[in-house]
Parts: structure tokens; C-alpha cells; sequence
């Protein structure tokens, strides 16, 4: 399983990461990462902080960052590269995934082939 993260994202997580330890659990987190249906192109990324793997993660290590990718989205992420943009019309993380056969103009959500569920209109 490959998932990789450019050096702004790795940075930004981090950052992030270690800002959201508190005192009373200052247990290692990570990110976990997976794909639900949903969005307006069928598939919808989706990432949260965890402090330990599920059953079935998948659990990969880059540099300081832990990343727990659910086993059933594993297929629809293999080979996805994690970006942070940070500009004047969009910031946020960036998901270029050569698994996808089409994109929503969001960047959220995306499409896989024939496999993809029904969309939902962007509201």
C-alpha cells in the first residue's frame, strides 16, 4: 500500500497533529484516511485524527506521520499522493489519486470506474 505525502502536507500534519495533544492524552496520533459514498462524483474522501489504528487498518509510517488507511478504501487510495495548497481561493489538503477516472470540480470527491455509486449534487 502506497500513500504518500507531499513535504507541505507531512509539515502541515505534523504541525497539526502535535497542536491537537493535550495534556491529559498526550498519546501518538495520526491521520486515517478512507473513502465513503457520497459527494457529488459518487466517492468522498475523508480524513480524521487517530489515535490508534482500527481493526483491519492498514497502518503506514512517513517520517513522523502514522497514517491509518481504512482496509476496505485501501483500493481506491493505493498510490495516492496527499498535497497542502495554500492560497488566496483554496486552501486545504489536495488528493491526487491515479485511481480516479474523474474529478469534481471540489476536489472532494471523485469517480472509479464503473464501480463508483450515484453522485450527489453539489449544493
Amino acid at each position: 500500500m502506497t500513500v504518500t505525502l507531499t513535504e507541505k502536507a507531512e509539515m502541515r500534519l505534523r504541525t497539526f497533529l502535535q497542536g491537537s495533544a493535550t495534556n491529559t492524552n498526550k498519546s501518538i496520533k495520526g491521520i486515517r484516511i478512507s473513502v465513503k459514498d457520497g459527494g457529488c462524483s459518487g466517492y468522498e474522501y475523508g480524513m480524521e485524527i487517530a489515535s490508534k489504528a482500527q481493526q483491519n487498518d492498514l497502518v503506514i509510517e512517513q517520517n513522523q506521520v502514522l497514517i491509518y488507511v481504512d482496509a476496505k478504501s485501501a483500493p481506491l487510495l493505493e498510490g495516492i499522493v496527499i498535497d497542502f495548497v495554500d492560497g488566496v481561493m483554496e486552501s486545504g489538503f489536495k488528493f491526487t489519486n491515479p485511481n480516479a477516472t474523474d474529478n469534481c470540480n471540489c476536489g472532494k470527491s471523485f469517480k472509479a470506474g464503473d464501480c463508483t455509486p450515484k453522485g450527489v449534487p453539489c449544493t
